[in-house]
C-alpha cells in the first residue's frame, strides 16, 4: 500500500530540489487537513473540497497531488503507520523489547489526539466490506497480533508469562484493551491515562513489571 517515495518521483521527473522541497510541504500541509477532516468526518463524509478549503487551494490543486480520495486515504494511513512504528520501535526479537515499545506508542498516542481519532473513526467505518480501508484495517490487525502473540510467546518459554495465560489470548485482549482505552480517553482525556492501564494489564499477565 506504500506509494513510491516522493524523492525517487521527484528525481524522475528531473525537478529541481526547490521544486521538490515545495511539493512536498504541500503533501504534507494535505496529509495533516485530510487526518483533521477524516478523524472528525469519517473517511466518507469528509470530502476533498472540505480538505481543499482548510489549506486555501482549491480541488483540483488537492488533486495534482493525490490523483482521488483512495489514494489520500492511503497515504493518510501509511504515514500515521511509520510515524507510529518510528516512535516506538516495537519489532523486535525481545518480547519485552516489544511490549514496552507498545508502551511508548500509548504514551505518543497520548500526544496526538488527532491521529487516534483517526484510527477511531475509520476502524469502525471500515469494517463495511466495501470501505476502501477495509481490506487495510483487516491485514493491521492481522499484523498486530502476530507481533502480540511473538512477545508473549517469547515470554512464555522464558517462563515469565503467568500460569494459564495463552499467547494467542493475551495479544487479542491487548489490543481490544489498546482500542477501547483509546476510545475512552478521545471521549474524555482526563478520565484515564492510557500507559498506566497498558502497564497494570501486562503485570496480570506476566512475571516482569511494567
Amino acid at each position: 500500500m506504500t506509494e513510491p517515495a516522493l524523492s525517487t518521483v521527484e528525481a524522475s521527473r528531473g525537478r529541481p530540489r526547490g521544486s521538490y522541497a515545495k511539493t512536498e510541504s504541500r503533501r504534507r500541509e494535505i496529509l495533516t487537513a485530510a487526518t483533521e477532516v477524516f478523524s472528525t468526518s469519517g473517511y466518507r463524509s469528509g470530502s476533498m473540497q472540505e480538505i481543499a478549503d482548510k489549506i486555501g487551494i482549491t480541488k483540483a490543486g488537492l488533486l495534482h497531488h493525490f490523483r482521488n480520495k483512495e489514494a489520500l486515504l492511503e497515504s493518510v494511513l501509511t504515514l500515521r503507520d511509520a510515524e507510529s512504528w518510528a516512535t516506538a520501535g516495537i519489532v523486535t526479537d525481545s518480547g519485552r523489547a516489544t511490549l514496552d515499545g507498545i508502551i511508548r506508542l500509548v504514551q505518543h498516542n497520548a500526544s496526538v489526539p488527532g491521529l487516534v481519532a483517526l484510527h477511531a473513526v475509520l476502524s469502525a467505518e471500515s469494517t463495511d466490506p466495501t470501505h476502501p480501508a477495509h481490506t487495510y484495517f483487516q491485514q493491521r490487525y492481522n499484523w498486530l497480533r502476530d507481533v502480540g502473540f511473538h512477545a508473549f510467546s517469547d515470554l512464555q518459554r522464558q517462563g515469565k508469562l503467568r500460569e494459564g495465560v495463552a499467547a494467542s489470548s493475551a495479544a487479542r485482549q491487548l489490543i481490544a484493551l489498546l482500542d477501547g482505552l483509546q476510545v475512552q480517553w478521545l471521549l474524555d482525556n482526563n478520565s484515564v491515562i492510557m500507559a498506566d492501564e497498558v502497564k497494570a494489564y501486562l503485570n496480570t499477565l506476566t512475571t516482569e513489571q511494567f
